[in-house]
């Protein structure tokens, strides 16, 4: 069983003890099961196992040098957003043909960079984007392929930070605005438009939202088909959600059963951007608990995570299951479980009902593994946590806690 489980009294990655990792590297740290995002992806992969079809990870989920490695090693394509995600994939063995190059404020350097390496596509935000992919791609005397990113205007149905398909979203152009785009767009000598993509939102656990998408776009290529324009992909986007039970997030299965049927009879290659859904669950933050604080009949956990290592309950509302490592022994209580940061913000549960920890115990926050890291800051000069990946019966550390010196390094000399 791959993934966090109990053995007797303690929690375990891929049945290495959590409070034995904690007791080498110290707290808190992120930990991550490489057999729990291996079964993720092949999942994905089997899902969609009945039409050609290319699983691209979003690496801006998690972008740990190891992890990206691991990915491109089991063929996965990458959903990259930036430059630095860009080099990051390439350096880490992801082929640039199965790379895609997302993101709604492209620099000249990002184009650049993308057009040299010869990506399966850019993603293009807007007809301004689309024509400095064609500067960039003729002055290097080679022609880009481009898929047009159309914003379906689709309620998501998650939180509206992390809502992108509307209309007043800043994603992606208007679908009743793409043929006019193409059209005005398809003489350029630098770009061959190949493909169309979406993505509404992230941690969607409904199929409907994402069954519309995909009418949305299917009815889109065929109307650009008989324009005479020779797509070759159809990029669904991500955002497939997770919960604390496979019942309670949207399965691989569910997501391919959904959004397959109105995509029958169309000769693409179906892409999806699956980020969270691969590592989410598969990482865990492990922090200390410093003390124990009752103010005004209100009690507190105080930990020694901040909203630095973990910024999405305060930012997005986002619910991370909390548990002890060891045997919890106290009574029930409810409580909030907040860090040491000078933030009222700082909190990673709120009335949260959990069993009495003591001083000195440690607590695993679950489904942490995506968007946990990659979104961690240096807020009150803290430095970020260790990460270790579980693999094989055993962990190593793939970044190791920061130091001071590591703070204050581009800041001195």
């Amino acid at each position: 069983m791959p993934g966090f489980f109990r053995q007797g009294d303690e929690l375990t990655c891929d049945g290495v003890p959590l409070s034995s990792i904690a007791g080498e590297v110290g707290t808190p740290f992120y930990v991550y099961s490489r057999a729990e995002m291996e079964g993720r992806f092949r999942r994905f992969d089997a899902a969609f196992a009945s039409v050609p079809h290319l699983v691209c990870y979003a690496a801006k989920a998690n972008s740990n040098l190891a992890i990206l490695r691991f990915l491109a090693s089991l063929h996965a394509g990458a959903d990259v957003v930036s430059g630095g995600e860009l080099r990051a994939c390439l350096e880490s063995g992801f082929a640039a043909e199965r790379i895609v190059f997302s993101g709604v404020g492209k620099t000249e350097e990002e184009i650049a960079a993308g057009v040299e390496a010869g990506i399966l596509a850019f993603n293009a935000e807007s007809e301004a984007e689309v024509r400095k992919i064609d500067a960039a791609s003729r002055a290097r005397g080679v022609r880009s392929r481009v898929a047009l990113r159309v914003n379906p205007d689709i309620d998501a149905r998650s939180h509206p930070y992390i809502s992108t398909g509307l209309k007043h979203n800043k994603f992606g152009v208007d679908i009743g605005e793409a043929p006019g785009i193409l059209e005005r767009c398809r003489s350029l000598p630098g770009v061959a438009f190949t493909g169309l993509q979406a993505h509404i939102g992230s941690q969607i656990v409904e199929t409907e939202p994402l069954a519309e998408t995909a009418r949305e776009l299917a009815n889109l290529a065929r109307r650009l088909a008989a324009r005479g324009f020779r797509l070759e992909t159809l990029d669904l986007g991500g955002g497939i959600g997770i919960g604390a039970t496979e019942e309670e997030g949207l399965s691989p299965e569910a997501y391919a059963g959904a959004v397959l049927p109105p995509l029958a009879g169309l000769d693409m290659t179906i892409l999806i951007e699956p980020g969270r859904a691969i590592v989410g669950s598969a990482g865990a933050l492990v922090t200390r608990v410093l003390s124990i604080k009752e103010s005004s009949g209100k009690r507190f956990v105080i930990v020694d995570a901040g909203m630095n290592d973990l910024i999405r309950p305060p930012l997005y509302g986002a619910i991370h299951p909390i548990e002890s490592v060891g045997l919890a022994r106290g009574q029930s209580i409810v409580a909030d479980v907040v860090g040491p940061i000078c933030e009222t913000s700082d909190f990673f549960a709120r009335d949260a009902e959990l069993q009495e920890p003591g001083e000195g115990d440690l607590l695993a926050i679950r489904d942490a593994g995506a968007y946990g890291f990659a979104m961690a800051s240096n807020y009150n000069f803290r430095p970020r946590a260790a990460e270790v990946l579980v693999e094989e019966a055993a962990f190593r550390v793939i970044r190791r806690r920061e130091t001071f010196e590591d703070l204050v390094r581009l800041e001195r000399g």
